[in-house]
């Protein structure tokens, strides 16, 4: 890699990402942390987001106070999923799908460990061996909220981080969190490696971290866990004080093989490559477009989510879709969505093994989503033959252009290409207004959804998830023990709760299923939390996702007798204090799997 701004520079040797992930584990291993396994992309009775977006959101009921049963100091590697920057992929460093490296410190440690070992890992020669003349720093800047963080400033000094070097930034660029509306966030403090492309915003000397440029690339972020964002919008203390750390895995494998983007380290050339060998035309932005997307749809539906018209359904589908609207444009006819799942498998089968478990899941769900758009397609295309049989001449309504692009997924490309077949032109001012009133709609409908959730820790919420417990046994008491939790979803004004049930649950069963779990809160059953080795909780009965989320041992809640199940909580001490319990409905979810609504009074 030869480096033009003068700073002196090496030739970095190859490392994949297995090897990342060895290396980093090894580290933190010998600081003492216990290795967890990732968890799911949907998170856990969490509404506050639709996808595990972070490292840290499996990790929300322990940073709020919960003990964790691998101890006070963890370390992880985490599958994320981020759509807010979706329009963005496809530039050298954008992904709807990643990995986090994660180290944590659960009332432990605090800054001087954090930011000493993350400069180890970075620049000692037994590590990464960066180079320490191409670090810089960022620290947060200080508000009306919370103080400028000279502190850390003084221990990247300590280290050897010049000045000149420590940038400090306001909240836009060095605050984290919280991962949804309301939990704990702090202040961080961000590492970046200067590629010594130069400034291609023409800035120069003035070029700095935060410049967008693509000179200076972020690999790791120190979050300092200091407080907690209420619902009200206050940043109050947290009485437990943690770090949170995040290294992408895409980036760092970057950074140190001395590459120019994301898209050309082992997890991205192979599906690059497969696309180009189908491809008939050259567009490397559509390319990593259906890269990204693809590898994204793979692990969402693996996860077990299908494509549907609500939350992360309608994620995995508008995946689906722009990825193969992108494959269009680059020629493609043959199918392209088997070859990039069967590669996305064998590159990450062996750190995630449910991939290769949920092959014909993937490939199932894959190929009836894009039968049903190339359907879809076919049917935009004579709405715009109808509205244009009606028209003379002019702009073609920017009105009915959104609603086929909204409502039947029809790209936009496509709908300005047969404009032009037929010379007539988008009326783009109505295309903007009908996409403004779109998004401020979908903004309201989302802040309303999304309000609450466990990271808030409100009595309602907490009294609600000791109250899915108490459903989920009485369901298997009413039902039969095959039935399984699918999902649950809280908020301070409902529980949702998704099981395995092949049919319609009749209202004898639901009455029966409501009275015994009031009959529970009505015996006033102390609630107990034990922290077992996963065999032990294996013979005392615990359901759950064994192993999943916490490793060799398990956070059980215990409700008497009654309820054993694997879960971090947070939990009412006693059944009484959850209140009574009431129904609201029962229906579908999706196939095999039905929902109760149902709250707490």
């Amino acid at each position: 890699m030869r480096i033009d701004s003068g700073l002196k520079y090496r030739y970095t040797t190859f490392m994949t990402a297995e090897e990342l992930r060895q290396k980093y584990i090894e580290f933190f291993r010998g600081r003492e942390h216990a290795f967890i396994p990732s968890a799911s992309l949907v998170p856990e009775n969490d509404p506050t987001v639709l996808f595990t977006t972070a490292g840290m959101h499996p990790l929300v009921p322990f940073l709020m106070g919960e003990d964790h049963p691998a101890g006070t100091r963890l370390v992880d590697y985490q599958r994320c999923l981020r759509t807010s920057d979706i329009d963005l992929v496809g530039d050298d460093h954008h992904l709807t799908f990643f990995e986090m490296l994660g180290n944590w410190s659960l009332g432990d440690y605090f800054k001087t460990e954090a930011i000493e070992w993350s400069w180890e890992f970075l620049t000692d020669k037994k590590w990464l061996g960066l180079d320490p003349e191409r670090m810089s720093v960022s620290v947060f800047g200080g508000d009306e909220d919370a103080a400028r963080d000279e502190e850390s400033a003084g221990i990247w000094e300590s280290v050897g981080v010049p000045k000149e070097r420590i940038y400090f930034y306001g909240k836009k660029d060095n605050w984290w969190g919280p991962a949804g509306q309301t939990g704990p966030c702090g202040p961080d403090t961000e590492m970046f490696y200067d590629t010594g492309k130069g400034c291609s915003l023409g800035r120069g000397d003035e070029c700095e971290p935060n410049c967008g440029c693509g000179r200076f690339v972020e690999i790791w972020n120190d979050v300092f866990m200091e407080y907690n964002k209420t619902a009200e919008g206050k940043f109050l203390p947290l009485d437990q004080r943690n770090v949170d750390t995040g290294m992408g895995i895409e980036r760092t494998l970057q950074v140190i093989n001395g590459l120019d983007s994301v898209y050309q380290t082992e997890l991205f050339e192979p599906l690059i490559t497969i696309i180009n060998n189908l491809s008939q035309i050259k567009d490397t932005m559509a390319e990593r477009v259906v890269a990204d997307h693809v590898k994204a749809a793979v692990f969402i539906i693996a996860d077990g989510i299908q494509p549907s018209n609500v939350e992360r359904g309608y994620i995995v589908r508008r995946l689906i879709r722009r990825a193969y609207r992108y494959s269009l444009q680059l020629g493609i006819t043959d199918d392209i969505f088997a070859p990039l799942a069967e590669k996305v498998i064998q590159i990450y089968g062996q750190t995630y093994p449910h991939l290769v478990e949920k092959r014909d899941f993937i490939f199932e769900n894959l190929k009836n989503e894009k039968e049903k758009f190339a359907q879809t397609l076919n049917q935009g295309l004579r709405i715009m033959q109808k509205e244009l049989s009606l028209k003379e001449r002019g702009a073609f309504p920017g009105k009915v252009a959104f609603d086929l692009y909204q409502t039947y997924g029809f790209p936009k490309e496509l709908i300005e290409e047969e404009l032009q077949r037929h010379s007539v032109t988008l009326n783009d001012e109505e295309w903007r207004e009908a996409e403004i009133a779109h998004r401020e709609l979908s903004r309201q409908g989302a802040e309303k959804k999304f309000a609450g959730g466990l990271a808030d820790h409100s009595e309602r919420v907490i009294k609600m998830h000791t109250a899915t417990h108490l459903l989920h046994q009485a369901l298997r008491e009413v039902l039969g023990d095959g039935v399984g939790q699918k999902g649950s979803n809280i908020t301070d004004e409902r529980l949702r709760f998704d099981f395995t049930y092949p049919k319609k649950v009749m209202s004898d069963e639901l009455r029966r299923i409501e009275e015994i779990v009031n009959e529970k809160i009505a015996a006033g059953i102390p609630v107990e939390k034990r922290i077992l080795p996963i065999e032990e909780a294996r013979k005392i009965g615990a359901i759950g996702l064994f192993g999943e989320k916490y490793g060799d041992k398990v956070s059980i809640y215990l409700i008497g007798d009654f309820s054993k199940e694997i879960c971090g909580g947070p939990h009412v001490s006693n059944t009484k204090l959850v209140g009574k319990f009431k129904i609201l409905k029962e229906e579908a979810s999706s196939a095999g799997v039905r929902r109760i609504k149902a709250v707490v009074e």
